[in-house]
């Protein structure tokens, strides 16, 4: 007779024990707990998220109705007053290093992004996490808000977040996004809000390219003009140097100036890179594709429960936040090793409503039928 293990069980497998049990003693902290540990906050949180839980009263009921499941997952009946504890007193660290290891993991086995080139590209964006001011004194943002701020350095080769940034919900995005780390020969794009002529020096002097729009007040003058396709809605390449008194200082290198006329929403817009090989027409299109990390924020908060927080520190809500990452990371996992077209959305769904199932997970996910084996019943067994 063949064992199955739960879904769930089989999902959580793709974070191996003793690399979990690593990190969660480098980041200890303080006592340990008789009837908890990490790995109990992290099994009970997942759970959570997959199974579309909110409050912590809500989470508790959902583990405690799964008791007789949990001995296998390294988990345990547990109470809310033990899991707030865990949340408030115990470091975020361990999941952000976590998701470090899981990036890892899915970038070995991720699909190289669509474009021709084979360098590197990364998309840089930030979303702002609302919270009540009420409950989260410690996420200030203006008189009547509280909120934190995610900063994304989406990688396009599996659109994995590469690079994250958890920061005050009023830090200047540019301010967190120079603490970016990339290889050579990468390929940056990014919108207007981090337009910074030291960054961009920054970018120039460790060989990373970048793409971005260039703000309607810049002052520059044309040093080359350059050939351009008119039916492939190229309106203008042009190689120019910015003359005004502060940015011909702080960056004083000859940019590329791209114009490009959107047939589908007929608008103009106006390109700004350091790289003069790659055609236009495909600058245009790194750019245009620079709406998948604005998929990547929509798609976290619609489907994994990131809008409300277990607790209401700062330490909490870095906790919940991390733990978020952590999830989405194990589904792009299993979404990759089961070499199937499924979306991301549809992973979800089938894992939501059949968590505890008894059933290989690859063969849930390929929707093959159900094999039923006939057992012999022990008076057979008996003759």
């Amino acid at each position: 007779m063949s064992y199955d293990n739960a879904v769930i069980s089989q999902l959580l497998k793709l974070i191996p024990r003793y690399e979990f049990e690593s990190l969660a003693s480098e980041y200890h902290r303080g006592r340990s707990f008789r009837k908890a540990s990490r790995l109990f906050q992290f099994v009970t949180m997942a759970i959570a998220q997959l199974s579309g839980r909110n409050f912590l009263r809500d989470i508790v009921e959902n583990i405690t109705a799964q008791v007789h499941r949990l001995y296998h997952l390294g988990s345990s009946k547990s109470s809310r007053t033990i899991l707030s504890r865990i949340y408030e007193g115990k470091p975020y660290g361990l999941y952000e290093a976590l998701c470090g290891h899981l990036f890892a993991g899915c970038q070995n086995v991720a699909p190289r992004h669509n474009f021709r080139f084979t360098n590197p590209l990364y998309s840089l964006d930030a979303n702002r996490i609302n919270l009540c001011l009420d409950d989260c004194p410690c996420a200030n943002f203006c008189s009547t808000k509280g909120a934190r701020k995610l900063l994304v350095g989406l990688n396009y080769s599996g659109y994995l977040p590469k690079f994250m940034r958890i920061t005050e919900g009023e830090t200047y995005d540019a301010k967190a996004a120079k603490r970016l780390t990339l290889s050579p020969g990468s390929i940056l794009v990014f919108d207007k809000a981090y337009n910074d002529c030291e960054w961009y020096n920054q970018l120039e002097n460790k060989g990373i390219f970048f793409v971005t729009r260039l703000k309607s007040n810049a002052v520059y003058c044309i040093i080359e003009r350059q050939e351009t396709v008119k039916s492939k809605g190229i309106t203008s390449d042009q190689i120019i140097e910015f003359t005004g008194a502060v940015r011909a200082k702080r960056f004083p290198l000859p940019l590329r100036r791209i114009g490009y006329r959107d047939q589908e929403i007929v608008k103009h817009c106006v390109f700004l890179t350091n790289n003069m090989k790659l055609s236009s027409k495909t600058i245009a299109d790194i750019y245009k594709s620079r709406w998948q990390v604005k998929l990547f924020f929509k798609w976290i908060k619609q489907n994994l429960k990131i809008k409300s927080f277990v607790g209401a520190t700062k330490n909490a809500i870095l906790t919940h936040i991390w733990i978020t990452i952590c999830v989405y990371l194990l589904l792009t996992l299993t979404k990759f090793q089961s070499n199937l077209s499924l979306s991301l959305q549809q992973v979800i769904k089938i894992l939501e409503i059949n968590l505890f199932e008894r059933g290989d997970l690859m063969t849930l996910l390929r929707g093959d039928p159900p094999v039923y084996k006939p057992h012999d019943s022990l008076q057979a067994k008996l003759f």
